[in-house]
């Protein structure tokens, strides 16, 4: 019994300290983190990232939707008129995919 008592006196110390330390790492890593993502260089990285992406993507679909749309079904082929329409109703206009408003 007194074994036992020794045991989980020790397994709840070492918890203890081992939850402190590692909640300490975990909000070096998060104060790191926001740091990295802050900087100015990765911002605009990965903005025109996401700006060619936008871009690659709408070319990928009007290519993908004139040479295919004559050979998909009746409801697909509906969807991507749907879709054609909705994009020059916009004018072509730029979407906020990929940005966040923080």
């Amino acid at each position: 019994m007194r074994y036992r008592l020794t045991f989980a006196i020790g397994l709840a110390v070492g918890y203890v300290l081992g939850t402190r330390a590692g909640r300490e790492r975990y909000e070096q890593l998060k104060k790191s983190a926001r740091a990295f993502a802050e900087n100015p260089a990765v911002r605009n990285t990965a903005e025109s990232a996401a700006q060619q992406g936008r871009h690659f993507a709408g070319k990928a679909y009007h290519t993908v939707s004139e040479k295919v749309g004559d050979r998909v079904p009746e409801s697909v082929a509906q969807r991507v008129r749907s879709l054609r329409e909705r994009s020059a109703h916009n004018g072509g206009a730029e979407d906020d995919w990929g940005t966040s408003n923080t």
